[in-house]
């Protein structure tokens, strides 16, 4: 496939104005799904959470599941947004291979939270206040996963295969207004306001917010208008494409900045942008044509004949407003003054989402910096080669247990990763992990010493440049030592050991 022309992203910006709408998904984690009892898992063999509405069965009806009603009041007023005193469900048709009754069961005219704002920080310290339209319940489709091609889509596949696990899993999803004024900033706001979200709903304890797993997805639509119609709003808006399901936040940033370079330098040569929906390449770093992107029309939106309209009393409204965790912006900016982090590090810390449990792992007696090397260093690692989450694998508890033993000057780094990677596999408490495996650090001096002599003995060479005053070649003497001790050592106290016994 031919390299997609680019527009260089300044030249862009002096051309054209930047307009971003951001839709977001977010799978709440209720113990069942939206419309049924069937099992609310994630992971599970294909097609075994089901129930008879999940499949679109003759004779089943939805039956509403009123703890994802809660969350989504929660999650609508953490958005600052207006609750809808009524509300309820439609019907959106169009074909799902992966939906059995071959419809969505959404809101359409009549959201359960409406008008609101939400406040992003970005790493430079620029804030933004993104308008937020509305926020809609629904349900997820299921997933197909397509065979024997060489990119993982429907193109050139041999067969395609159904998984109807996800269909029916409750869904929020969040539609912001046309974010205007962004200009060199757009990519970034979009990625943070992504970002922001996820800092909502995990707070408010209402999805397991995974991004590589899908819990929490985002629709990009970008437009470009020539530069000069800035003051006219809406009224003159480019044609939008849509680049769906992106799930990483860097992705978000790339698929944004790219959209902008594309579709400026399709513009420039006279040509006119496809409203359509596209495909993120996470390889290329490109999109690519999906269809044609439909109105709101083309989804035949009826009343959904089998759900009552939803109307939440204002004392469950008031009881959940009154439960509100702190603003994720507000707790950012706390957190990063209190822990002394640089711009670069905390941001770094926002993107991988490990600021509950670096914060965990600081109010159980661990430094910032430290609960943030080993958070962002080895854990993060460790977890990258198991596809899986870093909270998953240890508890800031278990984190801080190794760290206590490092500032106690029974571990050093390289023996706490041994220790960490027994936690992650299960074999006891860190303490019980040092004594098993043998791993302290050899403190008896004669020890140190017989180690040393010997590594002298061996490097007469190293010896005369040390005595020469070259102190820098104890490095070899005190690797050697290191070596020879199984990292079992504190390198600072073997330094000093060679260089009395070298007499330097």
């Amino acid at each position: 496939m031919a390299k997609t022309k680019l527009m260089d992203f300044e030249r862009a910006l002096e051309l054209f104005e930047p307009v971003i709408g951001l839709e977001v998904h977010v799978e709440l984690n209720t113990r069942t799904k939206m419309f049924s009892t069937a099992p609310n898992v994630f992971g599970s063999e294909p097609n075994t959470n089901l129930a008879p509405v999940c499949l679109g069965l003759p004779g089943s009806l939805p039956v509403l599941n009123h703890e994802a009603v809660r969350s989504s009041i929660s999650l609508g007023l953490a958005l600052g947004c207006e609750i809808a005193e009524r509300s309820g469900f439609a019907r959106k048709n169009y074909f799902y291979p992966d939906m059995g009754k071959n419809y969505q069961i959404s809101q359409y005219d009549d959201p359960i939270a409406f008008d609101g704002s939400v406040e992003i920080e970005l790493a430079g310290g620029r804030v933004v206040h993104v308008p937020i339209e509305r926020a809609h319940m629904e349900e997820d489709a299921g997933k197909l996963t397509h065979v024997g091609g060489s990119t993982g889509r429907i193109q050139g596949a041999e067969y395609s295969l159904v998984d109807y696990n996800r269909a029916g899993v409750p869904l929020v999803e969040i539609v912001t207004r046309p974010i205007f004024g962004g200009e060199a900033d757009t990519p970034e706001i979009a990625a943070a306001y992504v970002s922001t979200i996820r800092d909502i709903v995990v707070a408010l304890g209402i999805s397991d917010a995974r991004m590589e797993r899908g819990n929490i997805r985002c629709d990009a639509n970008v437009s470009l208008r020539p530069r000069g119609n800035e003051g006219a709003g809406m009224r003159v808006l480019g044609t939008r494409t849509e680049t769906k399901n992106v799930n990483s936040l860097r992705s978000v940033e790339r698929a944004v900045r790219f959209e902008i370079q594309r579709q400026a330098q399709i513009l420039s040569e006279g040509a006119a942008i496809t409203q359509e929906t596209r495909h993120w390449h996470e390889d290329t770093g490109e999109t690519s044509p999906g269809r044609p992107k439909s109105d709101a029309d083309d989804y035949r939106y009826f009343p959904e004949p089998d759900l009552a309209p939803l109307t939440p009393s204002r004392e469950l409204v008031e009881e959940l407003r009154a439960a509100l965790p702190e603003h994720p912006t507000l707790r950012r900016r706390r957190l990063r003054e209190a822990w002394g982090f640089s711009a670069l590090e905390f941001q770094d810390v926002v993107n991988a989402g490990l600021i509950g449990d670096i914060e965990a792992t600081v109010a159980a007696g661990v430094a910032p910096q430290a609960a943030r090397k080993w958070w962002m260093g080895e854990i993060a690692r460790i977890a990258k080669e198991r596809s899986a989450a870093p909270a998953e694998l240890i508890t800031p508890e278990q984190l801080a247990s190794v760290v206590a033993l490092v500032d106690a000057g029974t571990l050093n780094d390289k023996l706490a990763r041994q220790v960490i990677a027994g936690l992650i596999d299960g074999e006891g408490t860190a303490a019980e992990i040092v004594e098993a495996r043998g791993l302290a650090i050899v403190s008896d001096d004669g020890a140190l010493i017989a180690a040393v002599d010997a590594a002298l003995a061996e490097q007469p060479d190293v010896l005369a440049k040390i005595r020469d005053g070259k102190v820098q070649a104890a490095g070899a003497i005190i690797g050697a030592v290191m070596k020879a001790m199984r990292g079992q050592a504190d390198a600072a106290k073997v330094r000093e050991i060679v260089l009395e016994r070298a007499g330097a």
